[in-house]
């Protein structure tokens, strides 16, 4: 799938696919879920309830029947009797006369009957005929008695669900419209940071999320706030370097142009030519190492930058180092030293990135120091072996304050501070150097230097082999 591009418009919403509809839908479900399961916990309680209900009305007859006929079962069947019966009959109650502990028809189970006759009361549900019935007995004395019946459906639910549809109807309706308000609430402040992630997109970098709760909120608005800060200040100094940049770059430019112009008119005689080509020489070579470290350091960010690292002795890496950055030194009156231990430094690096690294901290060294004060390039063990290596170049020169040292390897940060104060160079050779070291699985740290001035270490991984055999 193609990936949208800074200029594409933002995808359109489809139905289902949007935080709020699927907030919606998953409410709904949970609240069919909760509505069913309510039901399910629900009927079987109320079915039950109604069979208490109706067996404690059933037993309310029995004994108002009970009451009536007690003083008239002993003189036979009477006209009270056969209109109670027709009464009970007409409410859906079967009543059972015994006299004699025998019932006046059949239909009863024995055991009831004989219960009845015993004098007992019997409150019972069985089955009779094939139906569940609710069964009340009441004992009257001289083994007479009265028992009512009364059939159950077979199928009580039904009763029941119609009493209940309307509450739970009403609670799925409530879940919905709970799901609606929360999706909206959830959504709402994710859609107000995607707002904000558009318009700091199309380059508004005043642009802010209100905090609010949730936590999870919060975060995200404190990330989309941080993040606009972040681009403003990172937008911000890369103007400035920018701006450094092109008036280093128009240096050269109008000198190389300016003896290029005085060449080419005749303003420049043949006895001058030489000095002239010497200037327009360094002035091109300065230009050509400005824009080395452009292309370096824009490289350096990339995934296939070259790197071959391999098993390097730091102590000899000095040696030859200094072998070269003596002469240079001595020549514009600055003492150099090399301090390194007798043994070998081992350390697993590119040699010629490190080296590279070595010869950008001294020229930065180099730069800045007066004559007479001393460039020291040291190497040193890290540790206890094998811990890598450190290599620190430091010098007598002016120094950094420690607000320098904070940004000492941000790009142009030290050139913008110092441009018109001290000689600097492009304000990106401590950035490719600082890079260097960190693509390289090194550390590197500013500080102050015992000879007054900076000091710039960059700490070195050791050889993994070393380390795996030390295990």
């Amino acid at each position: 799938m193609a990936e949208p591009t800074a200029a594409s418009p933002p995808p359109r919403h489809r139905p289902g696919r949007t935080l709020t509809s699927r907030a919606v839908l998953v409410t709904c479900a949970v609240a069919l879920v909760s509505v069913l399961v309510t039901a399910i916990v629900a009927v079987p309680l109320a079915v039950r309830g109604v069979e208490r209900r109706d067996q404690e009305a059933l037993a309310a007859q029995a004994r108002l029947a009970a009451e009536v006929l007690r003083p008239r079962l002993e003189t036979g069947r009477t006209a009270d009797e056969e209109r109670l019966i027709r009464q009970l009959d007409a409410q859906g109650v079967d009543a059972y006369l015994i006299r004699g502990g025998v019932a006046e028809r059949p239909g009863l189970p024995p055991r009831v009957v004989r219960r009845v006759a015993e004098g007992r009361n019997v409150s019972t549900r069985r089955p009779l005929d094939g139906r569940r019935t609710l069964i009340e007995g009441r004992a009257l004395p001289g083994g007479d008695g009265l028992v009512l019946t009364r059939s159950r459906p077979t199928a009580p639910w039904r009763q029941v669900v119609p009493s209940l549809w309307l509450p739970l109807l009403a609670g799925l309706a409530a879940g919905v419209a709970a799901g609606l308000l929360l999706a909206r609430r959830l959504a709402r402040p994710i859609r107000r940071a995607a707002d904000a992630a558009a318009r700091l997109r199309a380059g508004d970098r005043a642009v802010r999320v209100p905090v609010e709760p949730p936590d999870e909120v919060a975060d995200l608005a404190y990330a989309l706030n941080g993040l606009a800060a972040a681009l403003a200040t990172s937008e911000g100094r890369q103007r400035e370097f920018l701006l450094s940049i092109s008036h280093e770059l128009r240096t050269p430019l109008t000198a190389i142009r300016g003896y290029a112009e005085a060449l080419a008119d005749g303003v420049i005689g043949p006895a001058d030519a030489a000095g002239a080509g010497r200037t327009v020489l360094a002035e091109a070579q300065h230009l050509d190492r400005l824009v080395s470290d452009l292309l370096a350091l824009a490289r350096l960010e990339a995934a296939d930058f070259p790197l071959e690292p391999v098993p390097v002795d730091l102590a000899r890496l000095a040696a030859d180092a200094g072998r070269t950055w003596a002469d240079r030194c001595a020549a514009v009156g600055v003492p150099f030293r090399v301090e390194a231990p007798d043994a070998a430094v081992p350390a697993y690096t590119d040699p010629g990135r490190i080296r590279q690294v070595v010869d950008g901290l001294l020229e930065n060294a180099l730069r800045v120091v007066p004559p007479g004060a001393p460039v020291v390039l040291a190497v040193r063990p890290a540790g206890a072996d094998p811990a890598g290596g450190v290599v620190e170049v430091r010098d007598g020169g002016p120094g950094l304050t420690d607000d320098d040292l904070a940004v000492a390897f941000e790009r142009g940060a030290l050139h913008q501070r110092y441009r018109g104060v001290r000689k600097v160079g492009s304000g990106l050779g401590l950035a490719l150097a600082a890079g260097l070291v960190r693509r390289l699985g090194g550390e590197v740290a500013a500080g102050h230097a015992p000879e007054g001035g900076a000091a710039f270490t960059a700490r070195l991984p050791p050889d993994p082999y070393l380390t795996r055999t030390s295990v």
